[in-house]
């Protein structure tokens, strides 16, 4: 293929004009079918969308500000079906963030819990206002900034390797390099996980499982035991499924944050070593009924989470609330976040947390064909991206080797852990499934044993391993016959 050189540069749509006013910004009906807030050349886009609302109104603050310095109400004329959307003329993407204000019913037994006054974080936001430093409490609501992306992938081509034929290394970004005998110069963050890559590669592991990176609040369940403050440090309570962690951010990225992480996953498809993320669609961090409401509980809290008949929340997560995944507005949210993952951070594979939750009906029973399942396994963007799904929830369901994967969806293979720890500590005979599991579980997924399986695909259904950061750590494995979680006060 030949290179191509020279620069190309386009001509600016310029036909975009204001058609009003609206507390002194020239505006007009904006792109409704854009999530998010886009940058243009005249201005910015903002495109949101509320279901049982009856009223939106677009907040912008100066930045760090806790007050905003407007209030644009969207008018009726900018709305199509369910959708806002309006171009702001003349803002500076460095100067401002932004949120939303939804009003309508609030009837808390029918599941409506709107709020006027309530601050809302844009579901489609790309970055997360408020960078700071771990562990510090984040002061006032949360706001979106619109970022300007142009980080360079070049030809960088997909992965083509198999999920058989990957050796994959779990860590948390922060964990993995905050103790100062990891060597790096910037602790518990993207770049020193670049750093520590010779590392990687000297294990000869070909894949990383980062624990999750999207933002998230660590002092948001915080807690003091025996003294110590611990807390929320894995990570799996979402605030923004589109927006990286800013607090893994070495340096400040105003309005450019995930540069650092592409560079990072950058470097390490360099080093070819493909990037998985743990990924939590179960639920979110706005908790149950006494939580906070910062984002889908005022855009759509009857649309967003499963509740009971009554309006309270279904928490198959163990975490307070369920994310609604069937229903059709939050399965394209999900398709839509992994396919912008996949696209613009060229992330290699999803570990899906609680992964049964996904294949359960708006009304919480399991599905035998649930429609996100099927959408993601068959989606044409994601059809070399690696799904990996932890098949079993916090409600009991269990579905090890019948999960409905569509010869697409691999599993973390729960009885390869637990058959092995029995057979291996000597306490039952579990020789069996032991010889079952070494040999690629061939009972449960098919492959050399069996290839007739219509709903796995042999061995690249299966994820082997013996510890992970659920459980018990591999000393513990064979020394405790119970966990012993005294330090984290439970």
């Amino acid at each position: 293929m030949k290179q191509y050189m020279q620069n190309y540069i386009p001509e600016q749509n310029t036909s975009l004009t204001p058609v009003a006013e609206i507390e002194g910004f020239p505006v007009r009906p904006g792109l409704f079918d854009v999530h998010g807030a886009m940058m243009l050349p005249v201005g910015v886009n903002f495109t949101v969308h509320t279901h049982y609302g009856t009223s939106c109104t677009l907040l912008l603050f100066h930045r760090n500000a806790t007050t905003p310095y407007a209030r644009l109400p969207f008018p009726e004329a900018y709305k199509i079906g369910d959708v806002y959307s309006m171009i702001v003329f003349g803002l500076d993407i460095e100067e401002f963030e932004y949120a939303y204000q939804i009003d309508g019913p609030y009837e808390p037994e029918n599941g409506l819990t709107f709020d006027p006054h309530a601050i809302l974080l844009d579901p489609y936001a790309r970055s997360v206002a408020g960078q700071r430093p771990w562990g510090m409490k984040k002061s006032g609501s949360y706001h979106a900034r619109v970022i300007r992306d142009v980080f360079d992938w070049g030809a960088m081509p997909q992965s083509t390797r198999t999920m058989s034929d990957l050796i994959i290394y779990e860590l948390h970004v922060r964990g993995f390099t905050y103790h100062p005998s990891s060597g790096v110069t910037h602790r518990g963050t993207f770049a020193g996980l670049m750093e520590k890559i010779p590392y990687l590669k000297e294990l000869g592991i070909n894949a990383v499982e980062l624990m999750p990176i999207f933002e998230f609040d660590e002092t948001m369940n915080a807690r003091n035991v025996d003294g110590e403050n611990l807390l929320d440090y894995w990570g799996y309570n979402t605030v923004g499924f589109f927006a990286p962690n800013t607090s893994y951010i070495a340096s400040n990225e105003y309005n450019q944050e995930g540069t650092e992480l592409k560079v990072l996953i950058k470097s390490l498809h360099d080093n070819g070593i493909e990037v998985i993320l743990d990924v939590v669609f179960n639920h979110t961090a706005e908790g149950n009924e006494k939580g906070s409401t910062f984002c889908f509980k005022g855009f759509d809290n009857k649309v967003y989470y499963m509740l009971t008949p009554n309006g309270n929340y279904y928490n198959f997560s163990g975490c307070g609330n369920t994310l609604n995944c069937n229903n059709p507005i939050v399965r394209q949210l999900i398709l839509e976040c992994l396919r912008y993952w996949a696209v613009n951070y060229r992330i290699d594979g999803f570990r899906f947390d609680l992964a049964s939750i996904l294949g359960r009906h708006e009304d919480g029973s399991p599905l035998n064909n649930p429609p996100l399942l099927e959408l993601l396994a068959t989606d044409p963007v994601l059809r070399n991206v690696k799904l990996i799904a932890e098949a079993w929830d916090a409600g009991g369901l269990y579905q090890v080797g019948k999960f409905p994967a569509s010869k697409r969806w691999a599993e973390w293979n729960g009885r390869y852990r637990d058959s092995l720890r029995s057979f291996l500590k000597g306490d039952f005979w579990h020789a069996w499934d032991a010889a079952w599991s070494i040999s690629g579980s061939g009972d449960l997924y098919g492959g050399f044993y069996s290839d007739n399986n219509n709903n796995y695909a042999g061995y690249n259904s299966c994820v082997n391993f013996l510890t992970c950061h659920d459980g018990f750590t591999l000393y513990d494995l064979y020394s405790y016959n119970e966990k012993h979680n005294e330090k984290n006060g439970w």
